[in-house]
């Protein structure tokens, strides 16, 4: 059997990281969640499916993340999937603290998690798991309800916020 060679390459710095990536496109959610008495929420572009069975969704938390131990810890969390128009909803909740809910009502669905009005779906998961993902928590959700709007998606790509069309 030949033996196998891994190359030991150094990984590309932070800055170049962030610069390739931030040319990947993605939708925008603001995930929300219930810490005892406080809403807990932060925007997030890492988010994706993971399973259609059982139904499966991940978003990844920032170690770092004043929301993270309300977010990983609830038995349940809110994806808010935001539309075209949600710019400043986005901004308002990529700022740390309980008073960006300030501006919406008092609304909670299944484990009490708060809901926002959102612009594209808003997906209500079990906690499922939690993985380590290096300076990032994985969360993972199992979706066990969903509502649906129809406008176009919020995307965020290149550092800036854009509006897609569809084309035939």
């Amino acid at each position: 059997m030949a033996e196998e060679r891994q190359l030991e390459l150094e990984s590309v710095s932070e800055r170049r990281f962030r610069d390739a990536l931030a040319r990947w496109p993605s939708g925008v959610t603001v995930v929300t969640a219930r810490d005892g008495d406080e809403p807990v929420g932060m925007t997030a572009a890492s988010f994706s499916s993971l399973s259609l069975d059982p139904p499966l969704v991940l978003v990844c938390v920032a170690r770092d993340a004043n929301s993270r131990g309300g977010l990983v810890n609830a038995p349940g969390f809110a994806v808010h999937i935001l539309g075209s128009e949600q710019a400043a909803v986005s901004r308002q909740f990529a700022e740390p603290g309980p008073e960006k809910f300030e501006d919406y009502p008092d609304v909670s669905g299944p484990f009490d998690a708060p809901l926002l009005p959102f612009g594209v779906a808003l997906l209500v998961c079990a906690h499922h798991s939690a993985l380590d993902g290096g300076d990032h928590t994985i969360l993972v959700g199992r979706v066990v309800h969903t509502e649906l709007a129809g406008t176009d998606p919020l995307v965020h790509c290149n550092r800036g916020y854009w509006r897609i069309s569809a084309t035939t």
